[in-house]
């Protein structure tokens, strides 16, 4: 995952981190199960104070976009209707399958396209 802060936006920099997130869930660059950078790492990264981050995943914690798994870490979490959370799963689990086996993103969707046809 990778976005930026913009200093001069009217958005203060802990909605512009919340709104990145959302939006990569919404758009699937972050799929559900997908771990987050810790609140220190992502705020060194982004050149913020850690309690900026802090707020911003407080925030997507409150809204069920992503859940703290004590000290596993942080990861999106999953969401819509039951079939919906399902398939999320299912298809975290083969993408997790995927990279061990060393399948390349492009092949493993491949794959997915045949068994749906």
């Amino acid at each position: 995952m990778r976005f930026s802060i913009d200093p001069g936006a009217s958005e203060p920099p802990f909605e512009q981190v919340r709104a990145h997130v959302v939006e990569a869930v919404r758009d699937g660059r972050l799929a559900v199960g997908a771990k987050l950078p810790t609140v220190r790492a992502l705020a060194d990264e982004l050149d913020l104070a850690v309690n900026t981050v802090a707020k911003a995943y407080r925030s997507l914690e409150a809204d069920a976009v992503i859940e703290t798994r004590g000290r596993n870490g942080t990861f999106v979490a999953e969401h819509g209707d039951p079939a919906e959370r399902q398939l999320q799963r299912a298809a975290a689990d083969y993408a997790a399958l995927a990279r061990r086996l060393g399948v390349e993103a492009s092949e493993a969707r491949t794959i997915v396209d045949a068994a749906l046809a």
